[in-house]
């Protein structure tokens, strides 16, 4: 009996171990993710209560803890208040000890309150899932001891922390530490890497973060989501519907008017607008300052250049002198940066209706065609014909 009824081989125990441990992930980004954090997808009764079910039998997680500390890390992304920040708390503290702050929050009531609404509340969640939920992981303890002996043990371990190392550590660590981003958005989130497939999909963490409602998190053509496989799979037999995808950017480098459709898809696919004006524009600028050997080159430093790049950097005092100085000596670089501020302000204010950011539009790709600035003009026509694919 110690080898368990089965009397599997080592390979066939291996394998048991990665497909166990895969339909874990696929559990949390399906269903804990995607479908009840930003319903995003919307998911067969019979669907939904399996990934409920295995989530408490392999994690022991209780769906609207998952759920209100993984909306609150998006509404506080990067300050103190977030659960799990690694430009806060340091990329150590959330790899290695992730698993503690997330139980440290899932012990704030007022996070539950406030950010677990629309979780599942019936029988089942009150008086099994939410109040025993260790039970599930001393129930498949036993199980593996009985099917598989001593090293069911060793399944069940590896099972157990599988969630805690590749969730808690991987994604909320080195997903907001390491990694390229195609969106620039105000918090550091990255893609780790551009094939989704170990952990489910959720390896393109800042594509997420650009389009937190989407369904795919894919969304460049070198990019795969086995996650968004699975839900196509499981459109395909009627148990998934899709909600919501990201857009998909079209340009229309001979459209001669910007109208409201324009408008709509900037500020839709603002966080694509300010990475290909980082891209297009920023970079250039800084790269012919370089290139000419100007007066300030010794001063635009790596760090500075990402300052005036990227959104997720907060300049400290240092950081603010040296760039007023290039600002002041540089009149190319001083107006490529008020112009991504005058750009950025058409989506800040939030109580401007589209017919006021049309023309505010219409203003800045005037002002930028006329900037003399060749970088600033191509955006601008760029801009011009910026649209989103209709499915």
């Amino acid at each position: 009996m110690l080898d368990g009824i089965l009397n599997f081989s080592a390979w066939q125990l291996i394998l048991t171990g990665v497909i166990v441990t895969q339909i874990t992930i696929a559990s949390v980004t399906l269903y804990l993710h995607r479908n009840q954090s930003h319903s995003a997808v919307e998911l067969h009764p019979i669907v939904s209560h399996f990934f409920r079910f295995w989530i408490w039998l392999t994690t022991g997680m209780v769906t609207k803890e998952w759920v209100a500390i993984h909306r609150k890390h998006h509404a506080k992304c990067e300050t103190e208040e977030d659960p799990h920040s690694p430009q806060v708390s340091g990329i150590g503290r959330v790899f290695f000890g992730g698993v503690l702050l997330y139980q440290k929050e899932a012990k704030n009531q007022e996070t539950l309150k406030r950010y677990g609404q629309g979780t599942p509340d019936d029988w089942v969640e009150r008086n099994v899932y939410s109040r025993f939920p260790a039970l599930g992981l001393l129930l498949l303890l036993g199980l593996n001891l009985f099917l598989f002996g001593w090293v069911g043990g060793i399944i069940w371990l590896v099972e157990v922390l599988w969630i805690p190392l590749w969730a808690a550590g991987v994604i909320n660590g080195v997903g907001h530490f390491w990694g390229y981003r195609n969106y620039e958005t105000r918090d550091a989130s990255r893609n780790i890497f551009p094939i989704g497939f170990f952990i489910g999909g959720e390896e393109l963490h800042n594509n997420h973060h650009g389009h937190a409602s989407s369904a795919r998190f894919a969304h460049k053509w070198y990019e795969f989501d086995i996650g968004w496989f699975y839900i196509r799979m499981l459109q395909a037999v009627g148990l998934a519907k899709v909600k919501k995808v990201a857009p998909k950017a079209s340009l229309d480098l001979d459209k001669a008017h910007v109208d409201l459709e324009t408008v709509r898809a900037v500020i839709r696919n603002r966080f694509h607008i300010m990475k290909l004006y980082s891209r297009k524009v920023v970079a250039p600028a800084l790269r012919d300052e370089r290139r000419e050997g100007s007066g300030i080159a010794h001063m635009i430093s790596r760090r500075l250049r990402k300052l005036m790049s990227r959104e997720d950097m907060t300049p400290n005092e240092q950081d603010k002198e040296t760039l007023t100085q290039v600002l002041t000596q540089s009149e190319t670089l001083k107006t490529v940066c008020e112009f991504k501020q005058q750009l950025k302000a058409l989506w800040q204010q939030t109580a401007t209706n589209h017919a006021k950011r049309l023309e505010a539009l219409q203003v800045w790709i005037k002002e930028a065609e006329q900037s003399g600035i060749s970088h600033l003009q191509e955006f601008a026509q760029v801009l011009r014909g910026y649209s989103i694919k209709t499915a």
